[in-house]
């Protein structure tokens, strides 16, 4: 039992001392150079605890600085150099991000893809539809279907000009990877858009990558103990790069399977080859992380992009943000296709938002097109449909130092859907729309 009951943050708040975070984030450093032996993680703990109380006075609180000074001094001292050096080249990294958001950027990010916000924002004050204001105002006047088919219209130009491009290297391009953060929409476009090269001759085979997890006994968790399937660690990326390179090759391979209902990996289990009018497809969250593919030249591969690029402003000027869209769209969809509490997909938001962090973001300037899939008149959707839930969740956190982060989302979500005229009728929207992925009647629900 460890002799500590709680911990100071480092913004002073104090918490409950859990010591399988500290096992989390061992663990979480030693996959990262390849190691997947959870119970080294676990006597690593034990003596970290050791440390902390040998050099704790009697009735201090440890702090997290403390806590992983510990770590990497007994990392170094058992003799685990490289998994010292990736805990500390993370530390170091999240110690970056934490002076980066305590100043103001003095530069434009490189990660934005601002030619195409451009363009979304051009769109929507030619439409005016850029602030919540005018949304009403044509909500107002019985303008839904018209703003549906415009927004509809843009998003499906998107879909045909990425098409029109990957046809255009068709003698090239071996790989389409469809990619994006999630609940950006990949599923419907990846359908879009496979049914389009379909008649233009090409076909899509897919590559189903959730069936190069690793068994869950050696998944990485997050700080509270729940298995990080967001992280591309999560996936044996070798032998993913192998069978691509066969299959490129004209080779057949045997496939995994991984049945999530056990956890477990199968190997060598669905013959898969590709002929000359196919291509290979993978609809992934990491599409556009360098490991994922890296035996595959460029000129091979054809990236695209989704997010919902949303240019729209509140009344007090702030424009919304995509990851809230993002975190309401997952909501809906896990609440409609998986039984899953919306009050825990707000309470994991933060581990979603630290791999796209990570993983996601730092590569989009490595795309080839950009999908916008947001709808101007979405927001108005959900806010009959999640406003309450967001009121009472901001209450609920307001007060516990451990949600944090969920209160703060909570809080601004709500304000968010407060400046929407709610919309109970979805009708209006058609069944092959991006937005039926999320709040259900999709015709392409299987």
């Amino acid at each position: 039992m460890s002799p500590f009951e709680q911990v100071i943050k480092r913004s002073g708040a104090i918490v409950p001392f859990n010591p399988e975070r500290i096992t989390n984030a061992i663990y979480r450093a030693a996959i990262a150079v390849g190691g997947r032996d959870r119970s080294i993680a676990e006597a690593l703990t034990a003596d970290v605890i050791a440390l902390l109380e040998q050099n704790t006075p009697p009735g201090k609180i440890p702090t997290i600085e403390e806590i992983q000074d510990a770590v990497e001094k007994v990392l170094i001292e058992h003799g685990h150099a490289k998994v010292a050096k990736a805990y500390i080249l993370y530390r170091d990294e999240r110690a970056r991000a934490r002076q980066e958001r305590a100043s103001l950027a003095a530069r434009p990010s490189q990660n934005i893809p601002w030619a195409k916000i451009w363009h979304v924002l051009d769109w929507a004050v030619r439409h005016n539809l850029h602030t919540t204001e005018a949304l009403n105002q044509r909500l107002a006047q019985g303008e839904l279907p018209e703003i549906v088919r415009l927004s509809e219209a843009a998003y499906n130009e998107d879909i045909e000009n990425a098409v029109e491009m990957i046809a255009m290297r068709r003698e090239q391009v071996r790989v389409v990877i469809i990619t994006g953060p999630s609940s950006s929409g990949k599923t419907t476009s990846t359908i879009k858009i496979g049914q389009r090269l379909q008649h233009l001759g090409l076909r899509l085979v897919t590559l189903n990558v959730d069936n190069y997890y690793f068994d869950l006994a050696l998944q990485p968790r997050d700080e509270f103990g729940d298995y990080d399937f967001e992280t591309p660690q999560a996936l044996d990326l070798s032998l993913l790069n192998q069978h691509l390179e066969q299959l490129i090759a004209g080779e057949e391979v045997r496939i995994p399977f991984y049945d999530f209902k056990q956890g477990k990996r199968f190997d060598e289990r669905t013959p898969v080859r590709i002929h000359a009018n196919e291509l290979i497809l993978i609809d992934s969250l990491h599409g556009l992380y360098p490991a994922m593919t890296g035996s595959i030249p460029d000129e091979q591969k054809f990236k695209v992009y989704l997010e919902p690029l949303l240019q729209m402003t509140t009344p007090n000027g702030d424009y919304i943000r995509w990851t809230d869209i993002r975190l309401m769209r997952r909501m809906l969809r896990d609440a409609v296709h998986r039984a899953y509490d919306p009050r825990q997909t707000l309470e994991h938001w933060h581990y979603v938002r630290t791999s796209e962090k990570r993983n996601i973001l730092p590569y989009i300037g490595n795309t080839d097109y950009i999908v916008n899939s947001a709808m101007p008149y979405e927001l108005s959707i959900y806010r009959a449909r999640l406003l309450d839930h967001f009121l009472q969740w901001r209450e609920d956190y307001r007060n516990d130092p451990l949600r944090q982060d969920a209160f703060e989302r909570a809080e601004r979500v709500s304000q968010v859907l407060q400046a929407f005229s709610p919309i109970t009728d979805d009708s209006p929207v058609p069944p092959d729309s991006v937005l039926r992925e999320f709040i259900g009647g999709s015709i392409y629900d299987s």
